[in-house]
């Protein structure tokens, strides 16, 4: 077993007064701090990234009439060191203790990711992904329809509600340098007390991803000003803040971590930021849902191309087709069945935020919200860290995004969705909304 390096002293800021009065903080202290370095040691997205080149290889083949499976690496990380240190952290960490629970449950949520990418290419990754991020094709107890059938039924509505060959094209025609210097417009006076950097990397496989230090841009993609509002709500708001939040906590330092197990939380987090600040488009919605289905597929055992051909037939370019496939096999294997499903966890996400905020608002906990902003956490920490915060153990979120600021205002706005979903809109038509008036008026009596 690797020996883990000696922990830092404890911080020297003077806490609240009854914060450390608990004798079972001090070594769970020592734990959070011991496990933040280990986890630095285990990266998922960039154990599983894609070669570059990939894309073209393949592309080229299918536009010749002649697709072939793509050959990603598909090496299985070396991570024996990281898992003993978990194991041994584990081992020594008080469960009893609320914060010991959280601390345990963080530090296995790293143990499986570490297990997943020694497993890579292996029916043992997608066991392990399932546990971190969810299987679109499970019903939970409590719900009547697994997260594909949700995904499903929100395609089937905004096919009904828009013809999408109406929707006016988005032209993606702002190059990445110019993209960028109007993110850091946006973001600088937000991130008022920490520099983030907007940096271009033309390997970056997404368009766009976010930490604590800087959000960082593909450099060879085009954007359009829709892309500037959701990533400045989803990737700049809710990941990078939560990020930085959660470092600047003085105790609980891995708050600031990325831990797998939050993946759902700020993911949902993020996609619900998009959909109540209006940022989001109908065509994101769809691609959000779309990958869903498509995860089922693969689980199922769709391979790459049928992936790839299933997201060109909902609407998809070519490349993104090529991209949102390659998402769903991070990782994985391209005949099928064993896939990375944490595209599966947006949507499973944003629908268990909904229905948090709702139920704390409901049950008069609103003060549990700005925990979701304290670090990187999930809904149920909020719950149970909620009297450490009472203490003083940890510190107010220094970045809430606007509309987290206003509870009221959210809360108004999911009240009023929830009651026009009763609408029948597949009883009416446009021109009933003529005859309905001219029936008020020809029953008026007025004038006889």
């Amino acid at each position: 077993m690797s020996a883990i390096p000696s922990t830092p002293p404890l911080p020297t800021a003077p806490p609240a007064p009854d914060a450390l009065k608990d004798p079972a903080l001090v070594p769970l202290f020592e734990v959070d701090r011991e496990l933040v370095k280990v986890a630095r040691g285990i990266r998922v997205l960039k154990a599983i990234d894609w070669p570059v080149e990939l894309e073209q290889r393949f592309l080229d083949g299918w536009r010749a009439g002649n697709p072939r499976l793509p050959e990603p690496p598909t090496k299985p990380a070396a991570l024996q060191a990281q898992m003993e240190g978990l194991d041994a952290l584990m081992a020594r960490t008080d469960r009893g203790h609320p914060i010991g629970q959280w601390l345990y449950k963080t530090a296995w949520s790293y143990r499986v990711a570490a297990q997943m990418l020694g497993g890579i290419g292996t029916p043992e990754y997608t066991r392990c992904a399932t546990l971190l991020y969810g299987r679109p094709d499970v019903r939970h107890p409590s719900q009547d329809a697994t997260n594909a059938d949700i995904a499903r039924e929100l395609l089937r509505v905004t096919d009904e509600l828009i013809n999408d060959k109406l929707l006016p094209e988005v032209p993606c025609d702002i190059d990445a340098t110019e993209f960028a210097r109007r993110l850091r417009e946006r973001i600088d006076p937000f991130f008022d007390r920490d520099k983030v950097e907007v940096v271009l990397d033309p390997a970056l496989p997404s368009k766009a991803t976010a930490g604590s230090k800087r959000v960082t841009l593909r450099a060879t993609a085009m954007f359009s000003e829709r892309d500037l509002e959701q990533l400045i709500e989803h990737e700049a708001f809710i990941h990078t803040a939560t990020a930085l939040n959660g470092k600047h906590q003085p105790y609980l330092t891995a708050l600031g971590l990325g831990a797998p197990r939050t993946t759902r939380a700020q993911e949902g987090l993020a996609t619900f930021s998009e959909i109540i600040t209006g940022a989001i488009d109908i065509n994101r919605l769809r691609r959000i849902a779309l990958r869903v289905v498509m995860v089922e597929r693969a689980l199922q055992g769709a391979d790459f191309i049928e992936v790839f051909r299933g997201f060109l037939d909902a609407g998809q370019s070519e490349v993104e087709s090529y991209r949102s496939a390659a998402r769903v096999f991070r990782g994985g294997d391209v005949r099928g069945k064993v896939c990375f499903t944490k595209d599966g966890a947006y949507l499973a996400g944003v629908l268990r935020i909904h229905a948090f905020i709702c139920k704390a608002m409901q049950e008069g906990r609103g003060e549990l919200l700005p925990l979701l902003f304290a670090g990187r956490v999930t809904v149920a920490d909020t719950v149970t860290l909620e009297p450490f915060r009472n203490n003083g153990l940890i510190a107010p979120p220094r970045y809430i995004p606007p509309w987290a600021r206003d509870p009221q205002r959210v809360l108004s706005i999911m009240a009023f969705s929830t009651v026009v979903q009763r609408l029948r809109l597949d009883t009416l038509t446009v021109q009933r909304f003529v005859e309905s008036d001219d029936e008020v008026v020809d029953t008026s009596g007025i004038g006889d």
